[in-house]
């Protein structure tokens, strides 16, 4: 890939970031050590200490590790960190609000859709991509993130629509709207969704019923240029 996708931008590399890197360039403390150019104790400290924040110059030597990663590292790097945040959520229980980060990403006259499994007694039920945010956690990046791991769709926030507690789950619920960037839209995520499309965005109450859909995005959708 020629250029970075900006919805996987890390903030502030850590060390479970940069383990997450490691695993999804498939290498070993040696050959992570030698790409980033440190000794591989380095290496060895960022997965034995998970929230090390690491020093600048090497965090630039990060950026340029995913950078030139191709596509199924990067699919790897988001899905890795969508577990843990998975995990660290279902750990922490009720002891934090479950917060969730919504994108709905427009590209012209449409806009992306997923289709949960068995999320509804019908077995239908259309919904707009999402992840989970755990504390700290920027949910912008949470929202882009998640739609590149659910969808194969690059994409980059437009705007924040607002949040609400979700009439159905009861869960804090975040919404973006985000620009199209590139990428053929496919069902990556076949554990949670039978299917993922784009929809015209005049339709979006035939997939999603109009009183379920937070009247911001709805806006959003009529207003969208």
């Amino acid at each position: 890939m020629n250029q970075p996708a900006r919805h996987t931008v890390i903030d502030q590399w850590t060390g479970r970031h940069a383990t997450a890197l490691q695993a999804a360039l498939r290498m070993s403390q040696d050959e992570m050590a030698a790409l980033i150019g440190v000794a591989k104790r380095t290496i060895a400290s960022w997965s034995e200490r998970p929230d090390i924040v690491i020093r600048p110059e090497l965090q630039r030597a990060l950026d340029t590790a995913y950078q030139r990663a191709d596509e199924p590292a990067k699919l790897r790097f988001a899905r890795q960190l969508k577990a843990e945040d998975d995990a660290e959520a279902k750990a922490a229980g009720g002891a934090v609000a479950l917060s969730v980060a919504i994108a709905v990403v427009v590209n012209e006259t449409e806009v992306l859709l997923v289709c949960r499994r068995d999320a509804d007694p019908s077995g239908i039920d259309w919904q707009f991509p999402a992840g989970i945010v755990k504390p700290g956690a920027n949910p912008a990046t949470v929202a882009t993130r998640e739609t590149l791991a659910e969808t194969g769709v690059h994409c980059v926030v437009r705007d924040e629509l607002g949040s609400r507690l979700h009439p159905l789950s009861g869960v804090n619920a975040s919404y973006f709207l985000c620009d199209y960037l590139a990428g053929e839209v496919e069902n990556r995520d076949v554990v949670e969704n039978t299917s993922a499309l784009w929809a015209p965005r005049e339709d979006v109450t035939r997939f999603i019923p109009q009183q379920r859909i937070y009247p911001p995005v709805l806006r959003a959708l009529e207003s969208y240029e």
